[in-house]
Formats: C-alpha cells, structure tokens, sequence
C-alpha cells in the first residue's frame, strides 16, 4: 500500500500545494513569471510554485475588462506552450479577482472563469469576511465554468484582511470548496484605524518596534488562520514581505513562518522571492535521508513500531516523516532512490 493511505487515513485527502504562490499584476511582469515557472518546471521536474495572474490590484481604473482578458489569454497561453514544449508537469496559473461585492467581481468571472476555466488551477477571493462571501463566490464561478466545459469543481482560494474575518476563520476553512487560507497583513493592519503602528507590516526582526512576526494582533491572527487550516485539512499561507530585495529578510521570515507559526505556503511579491522560499520551508537533505530511512524501515515493518537510531517509532511518528518526504517532493529536493516511486 501507498503510504499515504496507510499513515494519513482522513487526511489522505487533505489539499496539497506548492510551498511558493507568487503573485503580478502588470503585463511584463506576467508575462516573465509565468516564463519562470515554465523553465523551473523544466529544472525541478515538478510545479514548485503557483503563478498568480492579479486582477484586483493590477487592473488600471476603468481597464478591468481588458485586464481580465489579457489574464484569461496568458493562462491559456501558459498550457499551449507546456504542451508545445513537453514539460515534465503541467503549469500552474490562478488568478486573483476582485472581491464579491466590488462592481467588478462578474466582470472578472464572466470575462476570466468563462474563457479560462480548464487551465486555472484555482481563483484567489480576497476580502472575504464570511461564508456567506464564499458561497456568493462559489455559485458565480461554477455557473462560468459550467460554460466554459469544466467538469470538476474550481478549487476556491481565499484572502482573509480584516479583524471579523480572522475571527471567522474556523468557519471560513470547513467549507468544502476553500483549499487555502492566505493572511491580508497591511489591510488588516490598517483595518485597526491606527491602533496598530505601520512597524507591523514589516519583516524586521531587529525588535526596535513590534513587526508582524512580534506584534500580538498580527500574532494571533496568523496562528488563528494556520490553527483553522490544519483542523481542516487546509493550507495556510504566510503573507508578504514588502522588502522583497532583501534576500535575508524573505529567508528569515519563510522560515520563522513555517517553523514557528505553522505556515506550509507563503506570498511571493518578487521573482527574487521564489528561491528563498523554496529554500526556507524545504526540509534539509539530512531531515530528508532520514525520513525516507525511517520509511523504508516502517514499510519492511508492514507499518509496526520499529526501533530506529535508538528510538520508538510507529505510526504517529512514521506519518510526520512521510510528510517530511511530500514537502521535499513538493519543493523540487532530490529523493532518495529507496522512496522515489512514492513520487
């Protein structure tokens, strides 16, 4: 049997994404992330990031329309050249949408999901602040996709940015169709009316003033998502770091957010962004060798307790390890040959 169906038992069905969602708005910019992704697809063998195409903050004033068909055509674009070029994985694009209730929310749908349905991996919904959002959400894209001739549902991906909504996270994360929670850092900072400094939409970890990793708000917050997310098998995803040229501070942050918060995926702002997270909240070549160790030992166990480099190991330990193996795959590590088919 695989692993997976003998160590996560219900979680074998939990959602499963690349570690890095980088996010551009602006043609140029489209254009060269989703270039990137094609030539580290070819590098990695494996989708090590998802490309999100922004239709909220990358439409001009009055250019939504044209926004979203340029978007719609640079998905399609992306799979045409993958099939042209025969890349080991299949590209993966999303698109971001404006929020339910902005007047541009059914352009968006109507001009993106309708042409572009079968290639977008998922849409981002941002601002959401309830389920009542996600339902509005869920009926407009499944009605545009029907159309378009996708027969599976559209995974829905949502932004939560304000107080109410961190404080309805648990809810948010039950719903079926949400695969992952992403934290709106700046516009939940600002929703406090200057009650939190601007100190804590930054990275810094020097602790001249409270940063996002430090203040207690923006604390509980992230823990509030990532808490929500693993009750139900969803991917909490770590917000932005705006010093997007500090190479330092997005290492340091990726990591603090994965080893301390409980974050598996994180915003790229920045192409400069992508490797260091990769890097960050990939497991070490070390932590790697022994959890396919501990698997192969597990295995020839047929699953009982082993006794392995002078330690007790069984099922609860055995499943940790194999999601060691996953999160390697996931960021594009070599695997060792005794796990690879796994793969």
């Amino acid at each position: 049997m695989h692993p997976r169906d003998v160590l996560l038992g219900a979680q074998a069905g939990a959602v499963s994404l690349p570690v890095c969602d980088h996010y551009s708005g602006v043609e140029q910019r489209m254009r060269k992330s989703l270039q990137l992704q094609a030539e580290m697809i070819a590098e990695f063998g494996t989708c090590v990031f998802d490309a999100s195409l922004d239709c909220e903050d990358g439409a001009p004033v009055g250019g939504e329309m044209d926004h979203a068909q340029l978007v719609a055509g640079l998905a399609q674009e992306a799979y045409h050249q993958a099939s042209t070029k025969k890349l080991p994985a299949s590209p993966r694009v999303a698109v971001r949408l404006h929020p339910v209730d902005h007047p541009c929310f059914d352009l968006d749908v109507d001009t993106v999901v309708s042409a572009a349905a079968r290639e977008l991996c998922h849409l981002m919904i941002p601002k959401v602040e309830s389920v009542a959002d996600i339902e509005k959400a869920v009926k407009a894209v499944d009605a545009a996709a029907k159309k378009a001739g996708r027969l599976e549902p559209l995974p829905i991906q949502v932004l939560l940015e304000s107080p109410a909504a961190v404080h309805r996270a648990f809810d948010i994360a039950a719903h079926p169709r949400v695969q992952s929670i992403s934290f709106g850092l700046m516009d939940f900072v600002s929703a406090h009316a200057g009650a939190i400094p601007d100190s804590a939409m930054s990275s810094r970890l020097d602790g001249s003033e409270p940063g996002q990793f430090s203040h207690p708000h923006v604390v509980r917050a992230k823990l509030e998502i990532a808490a929500a997310c693993h009750a139900h098998g969803k991917v909490p995803s770590h917000c932005v770091v705006t010093e997007f040229n500090d190479h330092q501070a997005i290492s340091l942050a990726a990591k603090k957010a994965g080893r301390e918060f409980g974050f598996t995926r994180m915003w790229s702002i920045h192409p400069n962004q992508i490797r260091p997270i990769l890097e960050a909240l990939a497991p070490s070549a070390a932590d790697i060798e022994r959890a396919a160790a501990l698997t192969e030992a597990a295995q020839a166990a047929q699953w009982a307790p082993v006794s392995f480099e002078g330690q007790l190991h069984d099922r609860a330990s055995y499943r940790y390890f194999w999601q060691v193996l996953e999160r390697a795959h996931q960021t594009g590590r070599e695997l060792p040959n005794s796990v690879k088919a796994f793969f």
